[in-house]
């Protein structure tokens, strides 16, 4: 029996996959056109069964050498002459799984090749009547040093020379990792392990300057997710909604592969195959507490990196709209990362669960923070009535608490820290029974609106700053149309008033619309 499958190499026979059979097409016309380039994504989008489904895909035109560098310890790296022996035995390794001959694999293997000269001589007599492609997986695990560098940069000269018939190399190179070569030479300059160039240009030369943009999409959209579903249902017979089951899992994931193969996991797995919308939504509550080297990983990059974690709090809590541009060093690291994705110009979180932890990251790095007063004085059970929460009670309580604890706090500090202290006092009250997620394509400096789910409810919240009557009345009009595309007929909306206190209206108050419609107005 097929299962799905989270940790490493995924293949058809034994787990289920999205056929990347078409994002495989693709990147073989780069190898056919003899490019090199680099497939850096973030962690655990795949790269490794990529690679392995082309490899499969190409092993009757050419032969394919297929390393990692995964595991290596870093004394391989430290010269060229541990470097080169150790990279012509993989390459023979590799290529014993091959139609290659085997006095032509055990050629590759030459322990007196200790510098690159020699390296580059090797290579060209091994690749003069083969069409030998490199693929390299793992390729920024050891890599930030001056050795692999100079490896590249070989490589590079002997494809210039390629072009120009004076030279034979490999076919395609590819080079697989989160890193692309420009970011490795940045990750040195972080770890203390590149010579600081005198000019910051100097910095950005890359001896990989000959790669072609490698422009594969390999996330996986809602009908490449469904085609998978398919297959399992065909097995288990359970009866679900496929394109809505995949269309709810594209909503948290974004289509980011861990996650959408950690979601059906679960559902299989741990929740009683209760392939629901209901469903998902309980895989992602459990994905969320749990650890696992992806998220640690995430957690990592933003405690290592101030910059970036003042840029993601203004970005989520405060609002305030970014520009997507690749050429800044904040957006590049965050998208290199798998944080950020493009949408109409913008910088966007890359999914739901990932912004979602990071929400919770800094709502429980906050918690901590004894300069942030805290509102302590509610339970639980004071606004959970026989299992249901009362979100009604759970606003009016706020908003007393509000007014007794930050009255006196000053302005700048409240206006900036406001969502936060919402999302600190929300969230002991729905742990453990439900979760909330942002709607971030609505997130802007004036709104932000809060999804929550407990139990079979779910309670729609928007977050205001007070810009004066007829903005709020804009404010009715948004959230009414979100509660229609979300068919709910109750909304709640709550406003900071950053105002003097003279100028304050507060409120607490039901507001009635047609159709049915509410929406519980709560002014602080």
């Amino acid at each position: 029996m097929r299962r799905f499958n989270v940790t490493g190499l995924c293949v058809p026979e034994e787990d289920y996959m999205v056929d990347i059979s078409g994002k495989v097409e693709q990147i073989s016309k780069l190898i056919d056109s003899r490019s090199y380039f680099t497939i850096n994504r973030a962690r655990q989008y795949g790269k490794t069964t990529t690679l392995a489904c082309l490899e499969n895909a190409l092993k009757n035109r050419y032969l394919v050498a297929s390393i990692s560098f995964e595991g290596l310890s870093e004394k391989k790296f430290e010269s060229p002459e541990a470097f080169c022996p150790m990279f012509l035995k993989k390459i023979a390794k590799s290529l014993e799984f091959t139609p290659a001959p085997k006095q032509y694999v055990q050629e590759w293997i030459n322990n007196e090749i200790t510098d690159f000269d020699l390296l580059s001589e090797h290579i060209t007599e091994m690749c003069r009547d083969n069409k030998v492609v490199l693929m390299v997986d793992e390729v920024d695990k050891t890599s930030n040093n001056q050795v692999f560098l100079h490896f590249l940069g070989m490589l590079r000269d002997k494809f210039l020379l390629r072009k120009n018939r004076k030279d034979y190399t490999f076919h395609s190179v590819i080079l697989a990792g989160v890193y692309d070569i420009k970011n490795i030479k940045l990750k040195m300059i972080n770890e203390g392990k590149h010579p600081r160039a005198a000019e910051e240009n100097k910095i950005y030369n890359s001896p990989w300057n000959i790669a072609v943009n490698f422009i594969v999409d390999m996330s996986f959209s809602p009908h490449e997710i469904a085609a998978m579903l398919g297959e399992y249902e065909a097995d288990h017979n359970t009866g679900m909604d496929i394109m809505a089951i995949s269309d709810e899992i594209y909503r948290f994931t974004s289509g980011y592969p861990f996650l959408v193969s950690r979601i059906c996991q679960a559902i299989d797995e741990e929740l009683d195959q209760d392939w629901t919308i209901g469903g998902v939504q309980k895989a992602v509550q459990k994905i969320l507490k749990e650890q696992n080297t992806l998220f640690e990983d995430l957690f990592k990059n933003i405690k290592n990196n101030k910059k970036l974690a003042n840029y993601l709090y203004d970005l989520l809590f405060i609002g305030i709209e970014k520009n997507f541009n690749i050429n800044n060093s904040l957006v590049n690291l965050g998208y290199m990362y798998g944080f950020f994705k493009e949408a109409d110009g913008k910088v966007r979180v890359a999914n739901k669960i990932f912004e979602t932890l990071i929400y919770n990251y800094f709502v429980s790095e906050n918690g901590d923070n004894e300069e942030i007063p805290k509102i302590t004085g509610v339970l639980q059970q004071d606004v959970v009535r026989n299992g249901r929460f009362d979100m009604e009670l759970c606003l009016l309580k706020f908003a007393e608490y509000y007014v007794e604890i930050f009255g006196g706090c000053d302005l700048k500090f409240i206006e900036k820290q406001g969502r936060l202290l919402f999302l600190l006092y929300l969230q002991p009250l729905i742990n453990g029974q439900g979760f909330y997620h942002i709607e971030s394509q609505f997130t802007d400096q004036r709104r932000m609106d809060i999804v929550v789910d407990f139990g079979r409810d779910q309670f729609i919240i928007e977050l205001k700053i007070w810009y004066g009557n007829s903005r709020h009345q804009e404010a009715y009009e948004q959230l009414l149309g979100y509660m229609e595309n979300k068919k709910a007929l109750n909304g709640y909306l709550l406003t900071f008033d950053f105002r003097k206190e003279a100028n304050k209206q507060r409120r607490a108050e039901w507001v009635d619309f047609d159709g049915g419609k509410r929406i519980f107005d709560v002014v602080l």
